[in-house]
């Protein structure tokens, strides 16, 4: 490439394949002022680092930030060399366009209801959501190209339709950048994918460029283009991973058991069922590649989660379908009770619902009955209000006696055997910590690891990815509390692990939290989501920091933090959940009251076999300033879960 001087910079590899990666040694032959990363994606190892993924991209810049300054590192004078490894995977990976669309789904009487529906079931009309699969790569090379801008994408694909690839436009905190929205099964990653993640974003910059962990045991990439995209969304491919159908009307990551394969108190392995259901929702069958037009036109999202023990990690009280491990009270074969129904939104928060439905723990089974109520749910959810728009709506409108027998009548149970609901244990259980050294039963360790908010800076992921590689087999899991863990650790290996930088010293991230800073969960708020009310992330670590100067609680003090009423932080399951809204407070300047941001408090939340929620708030209009919250946080605490003094 060319400065513009005019000079010229230039780089040479050679290259040895393997079927999915290469070893490739650049050398530099001249000043370095922009790099052309090829299509294949570079994979690069800094000092301290291991494989670096990045997709396809041109730097420009003389930023010691992201590639660039990268290379500008490696190639400190003509004629440097290193050595890298390449992953080589295929491009444009949703090639092929779909046969049938998810309009063609829908029943004659539902798609007349969604003509006189929203405007966003009018957007899904107007425009078939499933051709955005293939549409993203024809954007990518006209941005790339400078054919257009990203400010040229039609509207209601830029806003809306990207949502079925994942990427939701962070229009009013971030025009043009967008948050991927991963499936990540079961909650578990590789590092290889970890260091993928981190590559992804490390371009766009310490700020925008983060990763997030979120309350479905998923991961959130920040700060991408519309160009960067389509590339991750191939880079995520390759590594066995997508991002398709994440986002707006679409059924969401599925939830499984943290602990799964590695459970002293297991009663179902959730993995094989989440890895099943995850094919069912994205998985065309007729071309072989992501991207399900079965269910490319939903009324609205859709949650399911698969419980493995009695802890109930994965909350089937707050999804869709919850599928809670249940053994069959006269035979003892292992079964699922199943719930219905569960959500939060900005109108209503809702408890799933028993559904009297006992099925055998069997995949057939599971995915049945998952089909059936999709169905339902896809053909009769409510197309004109979207604060209605979700299944147990459906369920009212039936009644769950009728909606049990319009269920079990469909055509995909058939053959399936399907009982009343069985008993649950009464038996005395005490739900388990996650963070911290805990023996499994094969004699290893799982070592859970707080990450405060649920936030990555890239540097942060590399480290779990390095510390996995080092301790764990490359395997990371993570929680709906937002944390990660490395499982199947030797006991030899544990003091190593403890006294890791990564892990200790003024590192954000560690084992041993305590009771209060550990628990804190929260959503993404008003720094890059444009319907917050109130910034939490960094509001919640400062608080929980703070809060926990102040006071001692004999057991893990569960605060959820939610920007708005949606409740994406899920405060209403929380001993103390913190909701955005409006406050005010006295200015002694003017002597007037002044709208401030605010909280309003939840208490008593419950997760676990007794789960329960919190609908009504315990106080309004809190200010968020620390010292109106603070002192209102320490009185709750000490009059509900036993705080006492420092």
């Amino acid at each position: 490439s060319k400065d513009s001087s005019g000079a010229e910079s230039r780089y040479h590899h050679s290259a040895s394949s393997s079927a999915t990666t290469m070893t490739v040694t650049l050398t530099c032959f001249a000043g370095l002022h922009a790099v052309l990363l090829p299509g294949h994606g570079f994979v690069a190892p800094p000092v301290g680092r291991g494989v670096m993924h990045r997709p396809m991209m041109i730097i420009e810049n003389d930023s010691q930030a992201g590639p660039l300054g990268w290379f500008k590192t490696m190639f400190s004078k003509a004629g440097d060399s290193v050595e890298m490894t390449v992953l080589n995977h295929p491009r444009k990976t949703m090639s092929i366009l779909k046969s049938r669309t998810g309009t063609s789904y829908l029943p004659e009487e539902t798609v007349k209801r969604a003509e006189q529906g929203t405007k966003f079931e009018k957007i899904k009309l107007a425009k078939e959501t499933t051709t955005i699969f293939t549409d993203i790569y024809d954007y990518a090379a006209k941005i790339r190209s400078g054919e257009m801008d990203w400010t040229d994408v039609e509207d209601a694909d830029i806003n809306t339709r990207f949502k079925w690839l994942g990427m939701l436009h962070r229009a009013k905190r971030a025009p043009g950048s967008f948050m991927m929205r991963l499936r990540v099964i079961n909650g578990i990653v590789t590092a290889e994918q970890m260091r993928f993640y981190a590559d992804s974003v490390e371009p766009f910059g310490p700020d925008q460029g983060v990763i997030d962990i979120t309350t479905r045991q998923n991961i959130q990439l920040r700060g991408l283009t519309v160009d960067a995209a389509a590339d991750v969304i191939d880079g995520l491919h390759a590594l066995n991973q997508t991002c398709i159908q994440t986002g707006f009307d679409n059924i969401r990551n599925m939830v499984g058991n943290p602990l799964a394969g590695i459970d002293e108190n297991e009663m179902v392995d959730t993995r094989p069922f989440c890895n099943i259901l995850n094919d069912l929702v994205t998985l065309d069958e007729a071309t072989g590649q992501r991207g399900n037009p079965v269910y490319c036109n939903l009324p609205r999202k859709f949650n399911i989660c698969v419980s493995g023990n009695r802890d109930d990690y994965a909350h089937t009280h707050i999804n869709d379908i919850g599928f809670v491990p249940t053994p069959h009270a006269t035979t003892g074969e292992m079964g699922f009770n199943v719930v219905f129904g569960g959500y939060m939104s900005i109108k209503r928060v809702a408890e799933s619902i028993p559904g009297d439905v006992w099925i055998p723990a069997e995949l057939g089974a599971v995915r049945a009955l998952s089909e059936a109520t999709l169905r339902i749910f896809r053909d009769e959810g409510d197309r004109s209000d979207r604060q209605k728009a979700r299944l147990m709506w459906v369920i009212e409108r039936y009644g769950m006696e009728a909606f049990r027998e319009k269920l079990l009548a469909e055509p995909a149970p058939e053959g399936t055997r399907v009982e009343h609901a069985q008993p649950t244990p009464t038996s005395a259980y005490e739900r388990r910590e996650l963070l911290g050294v805990h023996a499994q039963p094969d004699g290893r360790y799982r070592v859970g690891i707080h990450v405060p908010a649920g936030r990555l800076s890239t540097t942060e992921a590399n480290q779990i990815a390095d510390l996995s590689e080092r301790y764990s087999g490359g395997e990371i899991r993570l929680t709906v509390e937002q944390n990660a863990m490395l499982p199947n650790v030797d006991e030899a290996k544990l003091s190593a692990l403890l006294s890791e930088p990564a892990l200790s010293g003024n590192s954000r991230m560690s084992v041993e939290p305590g009771h209060i800073v550990g628990h804190t969960v929260s959503c993404t708020g008003s720094q890059f989501c444009g319907l917050a009310m109130i910034e939490t992330k960094a509001s919640a670590e400062r608080i929980a920091t703070k809060l926990d100067t102040l006071i001692t609680v004999p057991r893990p003090l569960r605060i959820h933090w939610t920007g708005c009423p949606n409740s994406c932080g899920q405060v209403q399951v929380a001993d103390i959940g913190l909701m955005g809204g409006p406050a005010k407070k006295l200015d002694e300047e003017s002597g007037k009251m002044k709208a401030v941001p605010g909280v309003s408090i939840f208490v008593g939340g419950k997760v676990g076999e007794h789960a329960f929620l919190a609908l009504e708030p315990y106080k309004t209009k809190v200010p968020m300033a620390d010292d109106d919250l603070l002192p209102e946080l320490v009185a709750i605490a000490k009059e509900h879960f036993g705080a006492v003094d420092k």
